[in-house]
Protein backbone atom coordinates (compact mmCIF):
# COMPACT_ATOMS: atom_id res chain seq x y z
CA UNK A 1 0.00 0.00 0.00
CA UNK A 2 1.21 3.52 -0.81
CA UNK A 3 1.31 5.90 2.15
CA UNK A 4 1.09 9.69 2.54
CA UNK A 5 2.96 10.98 5.61
CA UNK A 6 1.03 14.20 6.46
CA UNK A 7 3.40 15.72 9.05
CA UNK A 8 7.13 15.04 9.17
CA UNK A 9 10.20 17.27 9.60
CA UNK A 10 12.51 15.86 6.95
CA UNK A 11 15.11 18.62 7.17
CA UNK A 12 16.24 16.87 10.36
CA UNK A 13 16.35 13.39 8.75
CA UNK A 14 18.97 11.65 6.63
CA UNK A 15 18.95 10.20 3.14
CA UNK A 16 18.96 6.76 4.77
CA UNK A 17 15.57 7.68 6.23
CA UNK A 18 14.26 8.60 2.78
CA UNK A 19 15.47 5.30 1.39
CA UNK A 20 13.85 3.30 4.20
CA UNK A 21 10.60 5.24 3.87
CA UNK A 22 10.43 4.50 0.15
CA UNK A 23 11.11 0.81 0.76
CA UNK A 24 8.21 0.72 3.23
CA UNK A 25 5.66 2.31 0.90
CA UNK A 26 5.82 6.02 1.77
CA UNK A 27 5.48 7.94 -1.49
CA UNK A 28 4.41 11.42 -0.34
CA UNK A 29 5.38 13.62 2.62
CA UNK A 30 4.18 16.98 3.91
CA UNK A 31 6.68 19.01 5.94
CA UNK A 32 5.35 21.79 8.19
CA UNK A 33 7.43 24.75 9.27
CA UNK A 34 9.27 24.08 12.51
CA UNK A 35 11.50 25.87 14.98
CA UNK A 36 15.26 25.40 14.66
CA UNK A 37 16.04 24.41 18.24
CA UNK A 38 17.04 27.93 19.30
CA UNK A 39 15.38 31.34 18.95
CA UNK A 40 15.90 32.88 15.52
CA UNK A 41 17.31 36.38 15.41
CA UNK A 42 15.79 37.77 12.23
CA UNK A 43 13.04 37.31 9.66
CA UNK A 44 15.58 36.19 7.07
CA UNK A 45 16.25 33.04 9.07
CA UNK A 46 12.58 32.09 8.70
CA UNK A 47 12.59 32.83 4.99
CA UNK A 48 15.70 30.72 4.43
CA UNK A 49 14.01 27.81 6.19
CA UNK A 50 10.84 28.25 4.13
CA UNK A 51 12.93 28.17 0.96
CA UNK A 52 14.74 25.05 2.16
CA UNK A 53 11.59 23.01 2.79
CA UNK A 54 9.79 24.28 -0.32
CA UNK A 55 12.59 23.66 -2.82
CA UNK A 56 15.78 21.96 -1.63
CA UNK A 57 13.93 19.33 0.41
CA UNK A 58 11.54 18.68 -2.48
CA UNK A 59 14.51 17.96 -4.73
CA UNK A 60 16.24 15.78 -2.13
CA UNK A 61 13.08 13.73 -1.56
CA UNK A 62 12.46 13.26 -5.28
CA UNK A 63 15.83 11.50 -5.62
CA UNK A 64 14.41 8.80 -3.38
CA UNK A 65 11.06 8.45 -5.14
CA UNK A 66 9.12 10.60 -2.64
CA UNK A 67 6.98 13.62 -3.55
CA UNK A 68 7.53 16.38 -0.98
CA UNK A 69 5.20 19.26 -0.07
CA UNK A 70 5.33 21.84 2.73
CA UNK A 71 3.23 23.94 5.10
CA UNK A 72 4.48 27.46 5.84
CA UNK A 73 4.01 29.55 9.01
CA UNK A 74 5.48 31.05 12.13
CA UNK A 75 5.52 28.05 14.45
CA UNK A 76 3.78 28.52 17.86
CA UNK A 77 7.10 27.96 19.63
CA UNK A 78 8.35 31.15 17.99
CA UNK A 79 5.16 33.21 18.15
CA UNK A 80 5.72 34.81 21.54
CA UNK A 81 8.23 37.24 20.04
CA UNK A 82 5.41 39.34 18.58
CA UNK A 83 7.62 41.95 16.91
CA UNK A 84 9.66 39.34 15.02
CA UNK A 85 6.61 37.20 14.20
CA UNK A 86 4.84 40.15 12.62
CA UNK A 87 7.95 41.06 10.65
CA UNK A 88 7.99 37.51 9.28
CA UNK A 89 4.28 37.59 8.44
CA UNK A 90 4.74 40.86 6.56
CA UNK A 91 6.97 39.03 4.06
CA UNK A 92 5.50 35.51 4.14
CA UNK A 93 3.18 35.97 1.16
CA UNK A 94 5.46 34.67 -1.63
CA UNK A 95 6.14 31.49 0.35
CA UNK A 96 2.44 30.87 0.93
CA UNK A 97 1.93 31.35 -2.82
CA UNK A 98 4.56 28.75 -3.71
CA UNK A 99 3.08 25.79 -5.63
CA UNK A 100 4.54 23.36 -3.07
CA UNK A 101 2.84 25.08 -0.11
CA UNK A 102 -0.36 23.15 0.69
CA UNK A 103 -1.35 24.64 4.07
CA UNK A 104 -0.56 27.27 6.66
CA UNK A 105 1.08 25.44 9.54
CA UNK A 106 1.97 24.59 12.12
CA UNK A 107 0.11 27.40 13.87
CA UNK A 108 -1.66 27.52 17.23
CA UNK A 109 -0.46 27.42 20.81
CA UNK A 110 2.67 26.42 22.69
CA UNK A 111 2.26 28.08 26.11
CA UNK A 112 -1.19 29.62 25.42
CA UNK A 113 0.01 33.22 25.72
CA UNK A 114 -1.66 36.37 24.47
CA UNK A 115 1.06 36.93 21.86
CA UNK A 116 0.66 33.37 20.57
CA UNK A 117 -3.06 34.00 20.24
CA UNK A 118 -2.51 37.18 18.21
CA UNK A 119 -0.11 35.45 15.82
CA UNK A 120 -2.48 32.47 15.56
CA UNK A 121 -5.42 34.69 14.60
CA UNK A 122 -3.36 36.67 12.09
CA UNK A 123 -2.23 33.46 10.39
CA UNK A 124 -5.80 32.14 10.29
CA UNK A 125 -6.74 35.33 8.47
CA UNK A 126 -3.83 34.82 6.08
CA UNK A 127 -4.99 31.27 5.36
CA UNK A 128 -8.43 32.55 4.41
CA UNK A 129 -6.89 35.22 2.19
CA UNK A 130 -4.70 32.64 0.44
CA UNK A 131 -7.35 29.91 0.26
CA UNK A 132 -5.21 27.41 2.17
CA UNK A 133 -6.21 24.89 4.87
CA UNK A 134 -4.51 25.06 8.27
CA UNK A 135 -2.48 22.63 10.37
CA UNK A 136 -2.94 23.53 14.04
CA UNK A 137 -0.50 22.55 16.79
CA UNK A 138 -2.07 21.73 20.16
CA UNK A 139 0.19 22.44 23.15
CA UNK A 140 1.85 19.61 25.02
CA UNK A 141 0.72 18.84 28.56
CA UNK A 142 3.20 20.24 31.09
CA UNK A 143 2.90 21.32 34.73
CA UNK A 144 2.22 24.86 33.41
CA UNK A 145 0.13 24.12 30.31
CA UNK A 146 -2.98 22.01 29.69
CA UNK A 147 -3.41 20.51 26.21
CA UNK A 148 -7.18 20.42 26.70
CA UNK A 149 -7.23 24.11 27.61
CA UNK A 150 -5.24 24.86 24.46
CA UNK A 151 -7.58 22.88 22.21
CA UNK A 152 -10.65 24.45 23.84
CA UNK A 153 -9.24 27.94 23.21
CA UNK A 154 -8.32 26.95 19.65
CA UNK A 155 -11.86 25.79 18.92
CA UNK A 156 -13.29 28.93 20.52
CA UNK A 157 -11.16 31.17 18.26
CA UNK A 158 -12.14 29.20 15.16
CA UNK A 159 -15.81 29.56 16.05
CA UNK A 160 -15.45 33.28 16.79
CA UNK A 161 -14.00 33.70 13.29
CA UNK A 162 -16.63 31.42 11.74
CA UNK A 163 -13.71 29.51 10.28
CA UNK A 164 -14.63 26.56 7.98
CA UNK A 165 -13.82 23.57 10.20
CA UNK A 166 -13.45 21.14 7.30
CA UNK A 167 -10.29 23.09 6.36
CA UNK A 168 -8.69 22.56 9.79
CA UNK A 169 -6.65 19.72 11.23
CA UNK A 170 -6.05 19.97 14.97
CA UNK A 171 -2.92 17.93 15.54
CA UNK A 172 -1.26 16.15 18.50
CA UNK A 173 -4.55 14.98 20.01
CA UNK A 174 -4.65 12.54 22.92
CA UNK A 175 -7.37 10.60 24.71
CA UNK A 176 -8.14 13.84 26.55
CA UNK A 177 -8.86 15.98 23.46
CA UNK A 178 -10.29 13.73 20.72
CA UNK A 179 -13.83 14.58 21.77
CA UNK A 180 -13.14 18.29 21.21
CA UNK A 181 -11.79 17.78 17.70
CA UNK A 182 -14.65 15.46 16.79
CA UNK A 183 -17.42 17.70 18.13
CA UNK A 184 -16.17 20.87 16.42
CA UNK A 185 -16.02 19.20 12.98
CA UNK A 186 -12.29 19.63 12.37
CA UNK A 187 -9.96 16.89 11.21
CA UNK A 188 -8.21 15.19 14.13
CA UNK A 189 -4.47 14.57 14.00
CA UNK A 190 -2.62 11.96 16.04
CA UNK A 191 1.17 12.25 16.38
CA UNK A 192 2.77 8.90 17.23
CA UNK A 193 6.21 8.68 18.86
CA UNK A 194 8.01 5.59 20.15
CA UNK A 195 7.83 6.76 23.78
CA UNK A 196 6.46 10.27 24.28
CA UNK A 197 3.26 11.92 23.04
CA UNK A 198 1.16 8.96 21.80
CA UNK A 199 2.87 5.61 21.52
CA UNK A 200 1.42 3.06 19.04
CA UNK A 201 -0.71 1.13 21.59
CA UNK A 202 -2.37 4.35 22.82
CA UNK A 203 -2.98 5.52 19.26
CA UNK A 204 -4.50 2.14 18.44
CA UNK A 205 -6.99 2.44 21.31
CA UNK A 206 -7.99 5.95 20.20
CA UNK A 207 -8.62 4.70 16.66
CA UNK A 208 -10.65 1.77 17.99
CA UNK A 209 -12.86 4.19 19.90
CA UNK A 210 -13.16 7.04 17.41
CA UNK A 211 -12.67 5.33 14.04
CA UNK A 212 -10.63 6.50 11.06
CA UNK A 213 -13.02 9.08 9.62
CA UNK A 214 -11.66 12.65 9.46
CA UNK A 215 -8.44 11.48 11.14
CA UNK A 216 -4.78 11.86 10.13
CA UNK A 217 -1.93 10.01 11.81
CA UNK A 218 1.67 11.14 11.54
CA UNK A 219 5.17 10.55 12.91
CA UNK A 220 6.30 14.21 13.08
CA UNK A 221 9.81 12.60 13.10
CA UNK A 222 12.09 15.47 13.96
CA UNK A 223 15.55 15.35 15.59
CA UNK A 224 14.19 13.89 18.82
CA UNK A 225 13.49 10.23 19.53
CA UNK A 226 11.10 9.57 16.67
CA UNK A 227 10.52 7.09 13.88
CA UNK A 228 10.01 8.00 10.20
CA UNK A 229 8.64 4.47 9.65
CA UNK A 230 5.81 4.96 12.17
CA UNK A 231 3.05 4.80 9.57
CA UNK A 232 4.12 1.51 7.95
CA UNK A 233 4.45 0.01 11.44
CA UNK A 234 1.00 1.33 12.39
CA UNK A 235 -0.42 -0.20 9.21
CA UNK A 236 0.64 -3.67 10.37
CA UNK A 237 -0.56 -3.03 13.93
CA UNK A 238 -3.99 -1.94 12.70
CA UNK A 239 -4.43 -5.03 10.52
CA UNK A 240 -3.30 -7.27 13.37
CA UNK A 241 -6.00 -5.68 15.54
CA UNK A 242 -8.93 -6.15 13.20
CA UNK A 243 -8.98 -3.04 11.03
CA UNK A 244 -10.00 -3.76 7.45
CA UNK A 245 -7.65 -3.05 4.56
CA UNK A 246 -9.94 -0.30 3.26
CA UNK A 247 -9.94 1.41 6.68
CA UNK A 248 -6.13 1.35 6.80
CA UNK A 249 -5.93 2.76 3.27
CA UNK A 250 -8.39 5.51 4.19
CA UNK A 251 -6.34 6.48 7.23
CA UNK A 252 -2.89 6.34 5.63
CA UNK A 253 -3.66 7.55 2.12
CA UNK A 254 -7.15 8.87 1.35
CA UNK A 255 -7.61 11.09 4.42
CA UNK A 256 -4.39 13.10 3.96
CA UNK A 257 -5.08 13.28 0.23
CA UNK A 258 -8.56 14.69 0.85
CA UNK A 259 -7.39 17.19 3.47
CA UNK A 260 -4.48 18.69 1.54
CA UNK A 261 -6.37 18.59 -1.78
CA UNK A 262 -8.34 21.53 -0.38
CA UNK A 263 -5.29 23.68 -1.18
CA UNK A 264 -5.80 23.10 -4.91
CA UNK A 265 -2.05 22.34 -5.15
CA UNK A 266 -1.74 18.83 -3.76
CA UNK A 267 -1.33 16.52 -6.76
CA UNK A 268 1.04 13.78 -5.56
CA UNK A 269 3.17 11.94 -8.06
CA UNK A 270 3.08 8.34 -6.82
CA UNK A 271 5.42 7.06 -9.54
CA UNK A 272 8.58 9.07 -8.98
CA UNK A 273 11.59 6.88 -9.78
CA UNK A 274 13.94 5.90 -6.99
CA UNK A 275 17.48 7.01 -7.90
CA UNK A 276 20.12 4.75 -6.40
CA UNK A 277 22.27 6.58 -3.82
CA UNK A 278 25.42 5.81 -5.84
CA UNK A 279 24.25 8.28 -8.49
CA UNK A 280 22.71 10.82 -6.12
CA UNK A 281 23.78 14.37 -6.90
CA UNK A 282 23.42 17.47 -4.72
Amino acid sequence: MKIIEPHIHMFSRTTDDYQAMYEHGIRVVVEPSFWLGAPRSCAGSFYDNFQLILEFETTRASRFGIDHYACISVNPKEADNLKLAREVLAGIGPYLDHPRCVAVGEIGFNRITRNEEKVFQEQLELSLEKGLPVLIHSPHDTPEVSKRDGVERTVSILREMNYPMERVVIDHNTENTMDLARKCGAWAGLTIYPYSKLDPPRALEILKRWGVEHTLINSSADWGVSDPLTLPRMSRLLVENGFRADQVEQLLFQNPLDFYAQSGRFHPDLELPFIHPNVYQR
